[in-house]
């Protein structure tokens, strides 16, 4: 355990890039739907973000959660450290709550209209692929850094717990914003333990009722226990449109114009008509 928090940084980045390659592969050779605009320009200011948001946490915070959970054992604080539980119990539990945490902090973001202001960012994306998981505004990636840090010291689990559920968390991620086809069985196997890309892409729909609904992005039991859960798309995969009503174009896929969506329009929760 202390091997793998030692080379994090490593792990992390082969990880993230084996999940996007093998993504990547797989939509080209089974692709869901007929993409909107050009891989070139979108991929470019999808993948541009992830640099900015690298830069503005390094920038910002001294540790980020896995390096806090470690500090907050060896503080002792945090519920985890006022019980003594078996550690794979331990790391189940803390994998659970994180992601608990991060379906709730989702529908936080759609509900809340400053938030939905920020998250919009993520559903401008007029097509839905790998990298749309990776479609953050930076201030998201702030406010949910803080949010994690925050459970992170109340909980106090193991790092590598963080470390596990961060890595799951981005994988899972990337695997269900994917434009990939699974067969009908296969999906509905899969969603038994996993969201799947087309339980997600349900949730980039420019319906609103359908937006405000899948919002787990690893496991697909808090959609079902909470009553935010949608089978399908109304209009069917390949005929639904993605992104936001009010913005069809292809500036959706421009750098400046993504990091300045916060400021543009007028402040409404997702669950509200566009104004």
């Amino acid at each position: 355990m202390e091997a793998l928090l030692t080379h994090e940084g490593p792990i992390r980045l082969g990880i993230f890039a084996g999940v996007l390659t093998l993504m990547a592969l797989l939509e080209w050779l089974a692709p869901r739907r007929r993409l909107s605009l050009g891989r070139g320009r979108r991929w470019f200011a999808n993948l541009a973000i992830v640099v900015v948001n690298t830069a503005v946490l390094r920038l910002l915070f001294p540790i980020l959660a896995v390096a806090a959970a470690a500090a907050a054992q060896t503080a002792g604080w945090g519920l985890f450290n006022l019980v003594a539980l078996p550690f794979w119990l331990e790391v189940l539990l803390a994998v659970l709550a994180l992601d608990l945490l991060i379906y709730w902090q989702h529908r936080l973001f759609h509900v809340v209209p400053l938030f939905w202001r920020i998250h919009r960012m993520h559903h401008a994306d007029i097509d839905i692929d790998v990298t749309t998981a990776l479609r953050f505004h930076p201030i998201e990636i702030v406010l949910s850094m803080l949010i994690k840090l925050a459970a992170v010291w109340l909980l106090g689990p193991a790092a590598v717990a963080v470390l596990l559920f961060e890595v799951l968390l981005n994988g899972t991620a990337m695997f269900n914003h994917a434009n990939l086809r699974l067969p009908a069985g296969v999906d509905r196997a899969i969603r038994l333990l996993l969201v799947t890309p087309d339980m997600h892409r349900v949730h980039h729909s420019v319906h609103l009722e359908e937006t405000n609904s899948n919002y787990g992005f690893s496991v697909p039991w808090w959609d079902r226990l909470f009553g935010s859960y949608r089978d399908q798309p109304r209009d069917g995969h390949e005929a639904m449109r993605i992104g936001l009503a009010e913005w069809r174009s292809g500036v959706c896929a421009n750098l400046v114009w993504m990091l300045m969506l916060p400021f543009r329009g007028k402040a409404a929760a997702s669950t509200e008509p566009a104004p």
